[in-house]
Formats: C-alpha cells, sequence, structure tokens
C-alpha cells in the first residue's frame, strides 16, 4: 500500500528532526529536548514506518536494529589500507620525530593535530552520498570484518550526515569504545546473570562490537570517536587535519574533544604530559597520544612507509607495574604453529585486572631477560592490555634455578620444532598434524585458492575436529553423508552436498594441492612456480635445501651501477652486436663507465654471446645465492623441506593421495604454464610509488595476476617503477638506476589493456 503525500511528508520530518536531536546529544552534548520528547518523535516515525513499509529507509533512526542475526562475519576491503602507528617511547623520540619531519618538508615548524589514542577498536566508516553504507574492523589493514548491522547500533555513529558540502564519498576512521562507567555497570549485569565478564573495557568493546547478533550489539553502551579518514572521492576536506575534523563535527560525526594544534616537538611533549595527569579523570581508556602533521598536502609529500604513515607518530604511556614470582615457564603451540614460551605467574593485581601468566614473546626474550622458574620479576600490561615481564629482580633470583631452553620437539604433536634462520619465531613442523593447529589447517586446506570446498565453513570445522571425527585433511574425505549430516545445522541434503562438493575437489591441481598443504611462507603464487618447477609433488617431497638454492660467483670488477648501466645500454640498443669482433672486445669498447678489459673477459667467459647477456640481471654480476624457483629463497626453502621431513606430514599426504582414501589427482603442469604463457608481465619485476587511481593492493593484486613480481625497494633487478602522483625517492633512485618508469597509461598499453584503471570499472 503506497504512502499518502502527507505520511510521506511526515516520515521524512521526523527523520530529519531525529538525526538533528542525534546529532545534538551525541555529537555535541548539548541536548535541545527531554528524552520523554525525543521517545515521543521517535515513537510516531515508528508507527507510520508500521503502517506504510515503503517509508522504512535505511538511515531512518527506527533501523539501528533492524537486521537478523548472521552466522559469519562477511569480509570488507578498506579502499585505503588502514595502517598502524609508529611508537615514541620518550621525548627524545617526539624530538626526532619532529626533526625528521621538518627535515623533510624544508621548514622551521611544523602543526601538529594531537589527540589522546583511545584503547577500544578501530573502525571504518563508509558514507556514500551522506548515507552510511558500511561498517568494517581494521583487520589485516586491508581487508576487515563487515560490520554494518552492529555499528548501526551505535547511537553516536551518523547514519546520514549532516549539513552540507560533505564528499559523495567518504572512508571515516575512528575507534569504538566503552567509557568507563558503563563497563563497571555492563561487568556487574554480567556478573549477576552468572557470566564471565570482561576482563576491561576494550575486550568489552570487540566482543560486544563483533556479536553476531546486532540485537546484542545494540544493548551494549558503545560509542566513538573520529580521527581520521581513507577514501575522499566526489568532494575534499579542506587543506589541514584539524579542519577536516572540524568538518566531522558539522556533520554530525563524534570527534574528540580534547584534540589540540600544537607547535614542534615542544608543544607535542607538554600535550603529553598534560593529557597524561588527567588521564585517570577520563571515562575512556587511554594509552598514549597521537600527534599527526596537520598540513594534509605535507602528509601526501611525506607518505607512508610499510605499516605505518611517515607523518604520525603515537607517544605511549608507561604501563603500570608491579612484581610476582614465576611459577614456571612454559610453551605453548597457537593456531599458526608459532611456539611461544609463557611465564606462569603467581596471581597479581595489575592496573584493576588479576594476571597469572605473561608472554615472553620468543626464547630469545626469555634469555635476553634470563628468566627462570622461581624468579621475582617486574611485570606490565603492555598497551595497559597484554601482561608481559619487564625484568628480572636478580638479587631476589633463589639458587639452583635452570636456563630455559626451547623444546625440540611440539609439546603437543611430537613434530620437531624449526627455528628458521633470521626468525625470532620457532615453529612447530607439524602443520597437517599438530592439534593445536588443527582447526586453521583444515580452514586453510578447504580454502578458495586451496582445495575449494564449497561448503565446508569454519563452523563446521570446529565441529568437526571438537567432536573428535577429523584430525587431519584426509579424514574428511573419510566421511560420508550419514555423519556430516549428524551435525549441528546439518541436514541430509546439506551432507549430500557437502560430500559432492569433497568429491569434487579430488580432482584439482598440482599447485592448489601444494597451497593447501599450509607449507609456512608458500602462498599460492609460490605453489604456482613450485608446480610449475618440479611438474610432480614426489621430487618437491625429495628435494633438499640445494635443490632450491644455488651459490653463483660473482663477476669480479662488477658492481652493481657498472652492471645496471651496461644492461640498460643493451636494452636501449636492442640491435647492437658484436658481429665477428670478440664479446669481451665488444663490451670494452661500449664505453660503459667502469666496464674495463678485465672484467669484460669476465662477462664474456659467462655469457657466450651478446643474446644471452640480454637475458642478464644486475644481481647476476653479484653473484650469491641464487634461487632456482621464483620466490623460493633460502628461509622458504627450509620451510618446505622442514615441512615434507616430518613423518606426521608425510603420512597425512599418503592418506590423501591413497584411492582408498583422499584419492586426490592432478594433472602435471602443461608445458606453457611453466613458461608463464598468457601472462603479459610474467618474470618481470615492478616497485609501485605515488598515488594511484586505486588502493595499492588493489594495484599489485592485478599486477601478480598478470604474471609480475612486485616488490617493496627499486634495486638493479627492478624492470619497471609504476609511479603515481606525488612520486617521490624511488623515482630518482629508478632514474638513476636506468629503470623504467610507467604511469597507468602507459602500463595498460603494455599489457594491451590488461591492466585497467578504476575508472573502467566504475
Amino acid at each position: 500500500m503506497s504512502a499518502p503525500a502527507e505520511a510521506v511528508q511526515r516520515a521524512e520530518a521526523l527523520r530529519t528532526q531525529l538525526h538533528h536531536h542525534n546529532y545534538r546529544y551525541y555529537v555535541l552534548d548539548d541536548p535541545e529536548i527531554t528524552d520523554a520528547a525525543y521517545d515521543r518523535l521517535f515513537r510516531e516515525l515508528q508507527d507510520l514506518e508500521a503502517a506504510y513499509p515503503a517509508l522504512r529507509t535505511p538511515d531512518s533512526p527506527t533501523q539501528r536494529v533492524g537486521a537478523e542475526p548472521t552466522e559469519r562475519f562477511a569480509e570488507a576491503r578498506h579502499r585505503v589500507p588502514m595502517l598502524s602507528l609508529g611508537n615514541a617511547r620518550n621525548d627524545a623520540d617526539v624530538q626526532d620525530f619532529d626533526r625528521r619531519i621538518r627535515k623533510d618538508l624544508g621548514v622551521d615548524a611544523v602543526a601538529y593535530v594531537a589527540e589522546p589514542k583511545l584503547d577500544g577498536l578501530a573502525i571504518s566508516l563508509l558514507y556514500e552520498d551522506g548515507v552510511l553504507t558500511r561498517g568494517a574492523t581494521r583487520g589485516d589493514g586491508s581487508v576487515g570484518e563487515d560490520v554494518t548491522a552492529q555499528v548501526r547500533t551505535i547511537g553516536a555513529v551518523a547514519l546520514r550526515l549532516q549539513g552540507s558540502g560533505w564528499p559523495r564519498l567518504l572512508e571515516v576512521r575512528g575507534e569504538v569504545y566503552l567509557p568507563l562507567a558503563a563497563f563497571e555497570r555492563l561487568k556487574q549485569q554480567m556478573l549477576d546473570a552468572g557470566q564471565t565478564p570482561f576482563k576491561n573495557p576494550r575486550n568489552a568493546a570487540a566482543g560486544s562490537l563483533r556479536q553476531l547478533d546486532p540485537a546484542v550489539t545494540a544493548t551494549r553502551p558503545l560509542t566513538m570517536f573520529c580521527y581520521g579518514f581513507g577514501a575522499v572521492e566526489g568532494g575534499d576536506l579542506g587543506p589541514t587535519q584539524s579542519g577536516a575534523l572540524a568538518a566531522f563535527r558539522d556533520w554530525g560525526l563524534r570527534v574528540s574533544p580534547e584534540s589540540r594544534v600544537v607547535t614542534g616537538a615542544a608543544g607535542c611533549i607538554d600535550y603529553h604530559r598534560r593529557i597524561g595527569e588527567r588521564r585517570d579523570a577520563l571515562d575512556y581508556e587511554i594509552d598514549g597520544v597521537v600527534f599527526k602533521v596537520d598540513d594534509l598536502k605535507a602528509q601526501r609529500e611525506l607518505g607512508f612507509r610499510a605499516r605505518d604513515p611517515v607523518w604520525a607518530i603515537a607517544y605511549k604511556y608507561p604501563a603500570r607495574e608491579e612484581q610476582t614470582v614465576v611459577r614456571a615457564v612454559e610453551f605453548q603451540v597457537g593456531r599458526t604453529g608459532a611456539v611461544t614460551p609463557v611465564a606462569r605467574l603467581e596471581p597479581v593485581d595489575v592496573a584493576g585486572v588479576t594476571v597469572a601468566n605473561a608472554t615472553l614473546h620468543n626464547i630469545d626474550e626469555v634469555h635476553r631477560k634470563d628468566v627462570r622458574a622461581g624468579d621475582t620479576v617486574m611485570i606490565r600490561r603492555a598497551g595497559d592490555v597484554i601482561p608481559e615481564v619487564v625484568a628480572v629482580v636478580a638479587s631476589l633470583r633463589p639458587e639452583q634455578t635452570e636456563l630455559v631452553r626451547l623444546p625440540a620437539h611440539c609439546p603437543v604433536c611430537g613434530s620437531d620444532v624449526i627455528r628458521a634462520e633470521g626468525e625470532a619465531v620457532a615453529r612447530c613442523s607439524g602443520g597437517l598434524t599438530c592439534a593445536a593447529q588443527r582447526k586453521e589447517a583444515l580452514k586453510h586446506f578447504a580454502s578458495r585458492r586451496a582445495m575449494d570446498i564449497d561448503g565446508l565453513g569454519d563452523k563446521l570445522i570446529e565441529q568437526l575436529v571438537e567432536q573428535g571425527l577429523v584430525h587431519d585433511p584426509a579424514d574428511l574425505y573419510a566421511l560420508g553423508v550419514d555423519d556430516y549430516a549428524g551435525l549441528e545445522r546439518m541436514a541430509q541434503k546439506s551432507a549430500r552436498n557437502l560430500v559432492d562438493a569433497l568429491d569434487r575437489s579430488r580432482q584439482t591441481t598440482l599447485a592448489r594441492f601444494i597451497y593447501a598443504l599450509g607449507i609456512r611462507e608458500v602462498g599460492a603464487a609460490t605453489a604456482q612456480a613450485l608446480a610449475a618447477h618440479f611438474r610432480d609433488l614426489k621430487p618437491l617431497m625429495a628435494a633438499d635445501l640445494d635443490t632450491f638454492i644455488v651459490d653463483e660467483p660473482g663477476i669480479e670488477g662488477v658492481g652493481e651501477k657498472t652492471a645496471a648501466a651496461l644492461l640498460a645500454w643493451l636494452e636501449a640498443h636492442p640491435d647492437a652486436d658484436p658481429g665477428e669482433q670478440p664479446l669481451a672486445d665488444w663490451l670494452a669498447g661500449l664505453g660503459i663507465r667502469g666496464l674495463r678489459p678485465a672484467a669484460a673477459a669476465r662477462i664474456a667467459e659467462r655469457w657466450p654471446d651478446v643474446a644471452a647477456l640480454r637475458q642478464a640481471r644486475v644481481a647476476d654480476f653479484q653473484g650469491g645465492k641464487r634461487s632456482l624457483v621464483e620466490g623460493v629463497g633460502p628461509v622458504v626453502a627450509a620451510h618446505i623441506v622442514s615441512f615434507f621431513a616430518q613423518p606426521h606430514n608425510r603420512a597425512v599426504i599418503d592418506k590423501l593421495l591413497s584411492p582408498h582414501i583422499g584419492a586426490i589427482t592432478w594433472e602435471a603442469p602443461a608445458a606453457a604454464e611453466t613458461e608463464g604463457a598468457g601472462q603479459p608481465l610474467a618474470g618481470k619485476t615492478f616497485v609501485i610509488t605515488g598515488t594511484l587511481s586505486r588502493s595499492r593492493d588493489a594495484v599489485k593484486a592485478q599486477l601478480e595476476a598478470l604474471g609480475a613480481k612486485v616488490t617493496g625497494s627499486i634495486s638493479g633487478n627492478t624492470d619497471y617503477l609504476l609511479a603515481g602522483a606525488d612520486a617521490g625517492s624511488k623515482r630518482a633512485k629508478a632514474e638513476s638506476l636506468g629503470v623504467e618508469i610507467l604511469d597507468e597509461d602507459a602500463l595498460a598499453a603494455l599489457t594491451e589493456g590488461a591492466y585497467t584503471l578504476a575508472a573502467d570499472h566504475a
């Protein structure tokens, strides 16, 4: 039934009024009407929407709790990655940070936006045409969890932006948290209900927001401060960070009232001190303060490192410490196989939380601090959350304590504990059989890029493991329809569909099977390279380190710059040829700076003709260890060899290939596949810099799909630099090394249109 015009107009007026009053209440903390008056307006809109359902819009205040519970969160890819922040430990670190910023910008003084660093859950809100369309957790920075239905229940989150002037698309970044007073009430309610209460406000906020049922989230008094942004399209936020925050406030987004603009290191340090003095009076947990360069153009000029922006830093507060005794040092195995030492402690209260265990991170950290059973230690909650051992009180050590040693075998499954060269973390090598890793190993085995077993989701895997039905991936194939039908939320039809999916997965590719095994650091691309190189599983299982890595001598007298100059000259002169002249004499006569006759002779000994020399890379002149399989260096090779050396893993593989159990088969990779046929960028190495039409992750994924390898730094091995706007030092280094520089249009032309710009997907 269509709504009459009067009802349409009244519903729109009520929505506008309610959005306005929410803004006054949550953002300005200055309500204009009483709660009773607000409730009357709200009920009137509810009644109208009940009478005329067509009036119910996604941004209606009545729809904050309107979604059904879900079985799992969907993935949500951020348009711009959510990066972490570098840390300052003391005033000197802040002074060094300010000094670097001033030097890089070439200015005498820098203004910073300073605000408290909340200890909650980072969230990204996506607004399109002013309407909230998605809420997502940080996740790994590139991909988080879609928590839109849960975020909509938070009163401080604007469902529709106020005012005008906001961009057509805006990614707002902020922190969801639970006020301390609300946390105490929630904790008491959980105790009264016989439930285990949350340990601290941060866990309460994260646990409340990640409820699969939004109605549960709605009962938790969560709120939010907005502090930054990601993607901005169809508009801008002005010239400064502080101006963007002011715009947020005008648009109905809640920002911290403690936000200030300060000048220089002295202003930052003073702000840190003043907030620290008021820390206990704040109604939310903080673990430091954050400083960001206020000028947005300067932010873009300064850019990013691999994991954090150059233009921002977090200055943490010292965690509160307490003293207790170590009862024992034990090793526990995580879901990824990491073997981590843990100190079992005499329970002690630290900042209101009872601590009985503390991480020791890794065996190097144990030995560096020399922690032993019986020691008296100082502990703290790092970041006010994770307990850690700070130091041993040596004067209180009892006699006859023993040095802690890394176990040779996994305490869970007995497989070898492997610690790769250069890595701090030791790991259990029984990836297919270790009970501690079982659930994650099965989830990976069934995933889309691995065996692609449709219908075998996380919840089902957890049931199979917890009921003791599956101990390794081969057991999945041994179960029948009745076995699966007996599980919770499984019927005969869904069980039959799952068994059919398992049957389909028996015919796969060698690359998928290798990837499905879950060998550490062997991703889909490396698995493809291994399949192409070995063409069957048996030679891969029999391989040793020498199968993957060879030592090659360099060319004495040829440095990196000389090698790069020579290869650049050959690329610029594709028709050049020595003819009847000896290659060594021809090379020496090219006039390449630094290329002397003796070195030219050595080059001619390595590469018999100019055609072979044109295929060389700068690294070939330098010598050292060379990988025979793309993407497999010494560390990855050690992981592969160790994995196949474990009898438990080999036994599971035998079961998977047995015609009586798994019956998994594949065809050998075709010859064309081994040569990267059909991939226009096969064998080429790229580096990305500057601002592109899409996120770095999206561009990297497409380059890899086209056969390229994407690395983070420029060297003589780099074939192309893909440079967007505001490219910095990498462009200069590429020019000095003679690396070809492409923009996105040139790359699309190079691949004959296989590389697409963001506009092509609009």
